[in-house]
């Protein structure tokens, strides 16, 4: 095992800018990828941002996350989960100022999203009592985490049933992209050979986001942060690298809703971040051993989800430099929020 501690820190800034360019490179690779499988499969660009995506993309995440509740490092492990979620959100709001033609959450309207976003406020909900009862355990787990997990399992279902036979449709405009709409001119290609060449590229962009984090968790130690600010920026904002590589690459694409699926499906997915760290962390209920950083978090990924639901409901059509009033809000939460934390 690398002992990324005992590097110098122009060694780890390298290590680090080196992975950011493969997730960048990679990403891309990745994400014509899904946008073809989304396609050929019937999938829907939604639900292949969400599931398969949104989880290939969170390994780095859930690995740090599990890495720090097993060392018996609580705040970190959680912090890392929230903060994950918060700047992913944040990140959908930079990818609405890669589409020019309209406001994002207008373009990529679909019943889909809207029960991503309402999926997502749910699972963290359940987060929000679990930390009003942190001291509740079963075998020294929370009985909320096996609730999140069966949870996740039952949206997903849900999530493929609404792709399958939407009981809402949004309202058709100029600026409306529906998936069937995307430049499909592309080489046939067998669904094995997609699928193998989506699981080398996952495999790349989940290895490389865990370099990401390990090599920033030991930039940002080398300071003497806490593991609230470490977890909640450092190492969140580092393994939500190829999120947002991911979902400016599908904008630039036109696959609108397979950005937003990435997104929001992606941060449904790291909500099982904190359910899976309960189980490797051995000393009680994880709920009970954080601070009012990780609660602070919670609460900011709430705002910030509730936010994007609206703007997908409203859908504003252009708004300040060509990006809505929701993405302007998420930069003004999150920015605020960064400034908060660090201060």
């Amino acid at each position: 095992m690398i002992a990324f501690e005992n590097i110098s820190v122009f060694s780890l800034t390298l290590i680090f800018l080196l992975a950011a360019a493969a997730i960048g490179y990679f990403g891309v690779k990745m994400t014509h990828v899904a946008r073809t499988l989304a396609a050929e499969t019937g999938m829907g660009e939604a639900l292949m941002g969400a599931v398969f995506i949104g989880a290939s993309t969170s390994l780095s995440g859930i690995i740090a996350s599990l890495t720090a509740a097993s060392n018996g490092h609580a705040e970190m492990a959680v912090s890392n989960a929230l903060g994950g979620i918060a700047a992913q959100t944040f990140f959908l709001a930079v990818a609405d100022m890669f589409y020019r033609k309209a406001n994002l959450e207008h373009a990529a309207a679909s019943a889909e999203n809207l029960m991503m976003s309402a999926f997502l406020i749910t699972l963290l909900s359940i987060h929000v009592v679990a930390f009003t009862v942190p001291d509740l355990v079963i075998f020294s787990v929370h009985p909320f985490s096996f609730m999140i997990i069966i949870s996740y399992l039952f949206g997903l279902r849900i999530l493929a049933k609404t792709h399958k036979m939407p009981m809402w449709l949004p309202r058709r405009t100029r600026e409306t992209r529906f998936e069937h709409e995307a430049d499909n001119k592309r080489k046939r290609v067998s669904d094995n050979q997609l699928w193998i060449k989506f699981l080398i590229y996952s495999v790349i962009v989940g290895f490389t986001g865990w370099l990401l984090s390990k090599t920033g968790l030991a930039i940002a130690a080398t300071t003497g942060m806490s593991e609230g600010l470490v977890g909640g920026v450092f190492t969140a904002v580092s393994t939500s690298l190829p999120e947002l590589v991911i979902a400016i690459t599908a904008v630039r694409l036109k696959s609108l809703s397979l950005a937003v699926g990435d997104i929001i499906g992606g941060n449904a997915f790291d909500t099982l971040f904190i359910a899976v760290s309960d189980f490797a962390y051995t000393e009680g209920s994880i709920y009970a051993n954080v601070s009012a950083v990780e609660q602070f978090w919670l609460g900011i990924t709430l705002l910030m989800t509730g936010i994007i639901l609206m703007g997908l409901l409203h859908r504003e059509r252009y708004g300040i430099i060509n990006i809505g009033w929701e993405s302007v809000l998420i930069f003004i939460t999150y920015i605020g929020s960064l400034i908060y934390i660090v201060a």
